[in-house]
């Protein structure tokens, strides 16, 4: 549970700023949807619970004075939405109820800890509920304190049409839009790479001359530019771990790399570190046991394979040379190493033998569980998306039928049997995925 201290700090620098904040845009208008209405209120009968209380005190504890003859409802929610207006938002003209209903009842720490529980796909539902909520939600201090507390949802995020991405929620297995990407040629018509990093998702291109960054917000849900590295690149290694994220490796203005960049999503800034040993291209990235790796890719001379990984270790800042970790992976003439960690173990997708393997720590080796899902549309490796989402790990895959593109997400979770794919959403839509990325907040 959050400090007193923290939870003040934040509700009085959000009450500060709502008064000056203009109204949710007309998007998030009009009556709160019912299954966000009974979300909300079981959050509260959780959380309630979780402290020790009755849940009966809570719900009778959300009803105005002007309500009370009437115990269900809209009128529960309405006196619901008058308190957290004025316990979070100030006094309202238009409000009759104070924060000595719901606020007042439960205590401003309660209140925040059930807006953390409510699962964040229904966040933009419930901010037409009040203005200090809807700065809540745009302002990201509602993510940073899930941080807090150790609280993360993972949402899928994936491109299967030139410019669109669309978004996949795993536990409730609904799909939810984002807006189109800008019409930015290199964006149409090349490669691109993503990198889902806090609440961001960073798209990264290249033009004939200079390379191009976007930035999608979960906060404001649109598209702006993003901050340029260092040392612009493409085809690099990269993973996140909470607001943060590395990058290390690529291709860039005079070939391949061995420079690495830490990128900060809250200040969104990037910051040089310690080169590797090698350099490399087409290599791909993850986190293990709390240190960074870069696996596969190919070398700066005679478009050599690379079968060795480097770890670097953050607390130190070094690198460290793994000879033939990668060997047995694909690589070279196809797409990086598909790799994903599942609870601190590394699995790999094999796209020409169509198995999944499994690493061996102790004698640095792979081992083969069984085969992937599926027949997707795949040009030796590009085409498909192989992620850790959570404790599962995800195939997306995407193929043609009935003369259009169906995309498919298919889950496992990793045990000590054979893999059993199950199918968890299915969407009409490209015939070819080009970019995915798991974003966790």
């Amino acid at each position: 549970m959050l400090g007193d201290q923290c939870i003040i700090q934040a509700l009085d620098s959000v009450s500060s700023s709502s008064s000056a904040a203009s109204a949710p845009d007309s998007t998030l208008s009009g009556e709160l949807p019912s299954v966000s209405r009974n979300c909300v209120i079981g959050s509260l009968q959780v959380a309630r619970a979780q402290k020790g209380g009755h849940v009966e005190g809570l719900v009778n504890c959300c009803h105005s004075k002007k309500k009370k003859k009437n115990r269900t409802g809209s009128g529960l929610w309405d006196s619901a939405t008058k308190s957290w207006a004025s316990g979070m938002g100030g006094d309202d003209e238009n409000s009759e109820a104070n924060m000595s209903e719901l606020i007042g009842r439960i205590g401003r720490e309660l209140a925040i800890s059930c807006l953390l529980r409510l699962p964040r796909s229904y966040y933009y539902d419930v901010a037409c509920v009040d203005r200090s909520f809807y700065s809540l939600v745009r302002s990201g201090n509602l993510y940073r304190l899930r941080r807090a507390v150790g609280i993360a949802e993972q949402m899928i995020y994936c491109s299967c049409n030139v410019l669109e991405w669309e978004g996949f929620d795993p536990c409730r297995q609904r799909w939810f839009g984002i807006p189109s990407m800008p019409p930015i040629e290199c964006f149409m018509l090349a490669d691109k790479e993503s990198l889902a990093v806090g609440t961001s998702i960073l798209v990264f291109g290249k033009r004939v001359e200079s390379h191009v960054v976007l930035r999608y917000s979960l906060l404001t849900n649109s598209w702006t530019t993003g901050e340029m590295m260092n040392t612009p690149r493409c085809l690099f290694g990269s993973a996140s771990f909470g607001e943060k994220a590395i990058v290390a490796g690529g291709i860039g203005q005079s070939g391949p790399l061995s420079s690495a960049e830490l990128y900060d999503s809250e200040m969104q800034t990037w910051t040089t570190l310690p080169s590797m040993s090698r350099a490399r291209q087409m290599c791909s990235g993850f986190f293990m046991d709390g240190k960074f790796y870069v696996i596969g890719g190919k070398a700066e001379r005679h478009n050599e394979v690379l079968s060795c990984a480097e770890e670097f270790d953050l607390e130190n800042g070094s690198w460290h040379l793994i000879p033939d970790m990668a060997q047995g992976l694909n690589g070279g003439s196809g797409a990086p190493p598909l790799v994903a960690v599942v609870n601190n173990e590394l699995y790999a997708a094999d796209y020409a033998t169509k198995e999944v393997r499994k690493y061996d720590k102790e004698n640095n080796a792979w081992i083969t569980l069984g085969l992937l899902p599926g027949r997707y549309t795949s040009v030796h490796g590009w085409g498909i998306a192989f992620r850790s989402c959570g404790d599962m790990l995800i195939v997306i895959g995407a193929m043609s039928a009935g003369g259009s593109g169906v995309i498919e997400i298919c889950s496992w979770v990793p045990n000590n049997e054979q893999p059993d794919w199950k199918i968890i959403g299915t969407r009409r839509s490209g015939s070819f995925v080009y970019n995915c990325a798991v974003m966790s907040c």
